[in-house]
């Protein structure tokens, strides 16, 4: 019976062409602008057809800069990375509105651009503390079930702003490596009805509501280890963007979301990606068994 089905599903396997629709390549950015002191990078690239995506064509020569109208910083190209593009050590300021614009030479001689907007938007004064410990909440015996390892989550201490449309994204990196270079190991805070509140604070845990930002295999963990976590406040656009690219497959139009994102690269048609800015407070703290 068991060959019997094999050979019935086996034999309705055929390859399926949806004929997708060609046209000329945008630019890809991926690029980001904050009121921290630091050097501040931009990616581009060029996309490429469904089927045939599977090199990545990075976008050298560009001319790259921001700008809130009275002062500008320009990226400027790596030497050993091609399309990576990073400003001199700069800071923006909150509540501004930057516009970043790309212009790329075409061999005709013309010249190719796209460009985006987004404003820097109020943080918290500061993170009061960091503390590594085990889940308070509901039982987490499903993470450390599937890692086979007791796992340790980190959880901020500070006073949320008011705003509810707030919406805080952790970078985290333990003994200077970052752990959250990759969208899938990103949490986002979405106040929403907890704006205001001490997150982490006493009326959180009695409503059982704690937000850790990251968590640990334990195993991972020694002690002096140094968790650093910079905690950006960003626009309500790139976290709905952010959640995009995690639903969105691509790979498959049968079986996942449609590829196409949303962007706030301009003009329409010609660019896609994202240029977010956030402003960012830091804390650290040093693990001790």
């Amino acid at each position: 019976m068991a060959l019997f089905a094999f050979v019935i599903f086996s034999s309705c396997k055929e390859d399926i062409v949806i004929d997708v629709e060609k046209g000329e390549p945008m630019i890809g950015v991926e690029a980001y602008f904050t009121d921290q002191l630091k050097h501040h990078e931009a990616i581009l690239s060029y996309t490429s057809e469904f089927y045939h995506g599977n090199e990545i064509r990075m976008v050298s020569g560009a001319t790259v800069y921001v700008t809130d109208g009275l002062d500008t910083a320009y990226y400027y190209e790596d030497a050993e990375q091609i399309g990576h593009y990073f400003t001199d050590s700069v800071a923006g300021k909150k509540n501004t509105m930057y516009r970043l614009c790309v212009e790329i030479p075409e061999p005709d001689g013309t010249v190719q651009q796209v460009f985006a907007e987004s404003i820097i938007p109020e943080n918290v004064e500061s993170i009061d503390s960091l503390v590594v410990k085990h889940f308070n909440g509901v039982d987490d015996t499903m993470p450390s079930t599937f890692f086979m390892d007791t796992i340790e989550w980190l959880y901020p201490y500070f006073q949320s702003l008011p705003d509810p449309n707030i919406i805080y994204m952790p970078m985290i990196s333990k003994n200077d490596t970052s752990l959250t270079d990759s969208l899938k190991m990103r949490m986002m805070i979405a106040q929403g009805g907890f704006a205001g509140y001490y997150v982490n604070g006493p009326e959180m845990l009695q409503s059982n509501k704690e937000i850790p930002i990251a968590y640990f295999r334990r195993s991972q963990l020694r002690d002096g280890d140094r968790i650093h976590a910079d905690l950006y406040s960003i626009t309500p656009e790139y976290y709905y963007y952010f959640y995009s690219l995690l639903i969105s497959s691509g790979s498959n139009p049968l079986l996942g979301a449609p590829a196409n994102v949303s962007t706030n690269i301009q003009p329409e048609g010609k660019g896609v990606g994202w240029f977010f800015t956030a402003s960012v407070v830091s804390s650290e703290t040093v693990f001790q068994k």
